[in-house]
């Protein structure tokens, strides 16, 4: 169930991919080039960039979706904990300022497209705010921020606190960004899961011996 509110997007990707390159994107099937983990009871979703719910962000690449365990579940710790990557073609500059832009975009497009039973009067601008901080280990740069959005599951409003962290890896034109979402506080253990995501990413899938 954890993966439904994004079967459309999957679908529509899915279509924009089978009419530019004459085949369909299989996310499920997708054999990334880089390591990313899955723990175990954590969903996943890919599909293509450029977004089809956010055409204003004008990159070209995939995105790489893990859901934690509870993230659908409003009782749970982990309600809207999750975290996906953005493989990007070319080295992509990025700062605050575009990250709060991109991200606006892409929240604006996302309760829309999972929010067509939702009342109007339930609707809320997407609130974006970001800024740069001490860069963490191994990112080319580091950034923190907020996201304030209409939940399109309760159909309530919900800050979502976010961690997003730039990378460069040597040797291929690609660029990595890797987005850190949850509605806890950044103290709370939601986000040592998280963080570990990132910290067993590797540029590389490993070598295995034939």
């Amino acid at each position: 169930m954890r993966c439904l509110v994004f079967s459309v997007l999957f679908l529509a990707n899915t279509l924009v991919a089978a009419q530019t390159t004459h085949a369909p994107f299989d996310g499920h099937h997708w054999e990334a080039p880089y390591t990313l983990p899955i723990p175990t009871g954590w969903g996943i979703e890919r599909f293509l960039v450029p977004i089809s719910f956010a055409p204003q962000i004008p990159y070209t690449g995939v995105e790489d979706i893990r859901f934690s365990p509870g993230w659908s579940d409003a009782k749970s710790d982990e309600y809207w904990s999750y975290a996906f990557l953005w493989y990007l073609d070319g080295s992509v500059k990025m700062d605050a300022a575009t990250i709060t832009d991109n991200l606006k975009f892409y929240y604006t497009g996302l309760v829309k497209v999972n929010g067509g039973s939702i009342p109007a009067d339930k609707i809320i601008p997407v609130l974006t705010s970001f800024a740069e901080v001490k860069t963490e280990s191994g990112d080319l740069k580091t950034y923190v921020g907020t996201i304030h959005m209409l939940d399109y599951m309760s159909q309530k409003p919900i800050l979502l606190n976010a961690k997003v962290h730039h990378k460069l890896c040597n040797g291929a034109n690609k660029t990595f960004m890797f987005y850190e979402l949850s509605p806890q506080p950044m103290t709370h253990k939601v986000w040592a899961s998280l963080d570990l995501l990132w910290s067993q990413f590797k540029c590389d899938k490993p070598r295995t011996n034939k």
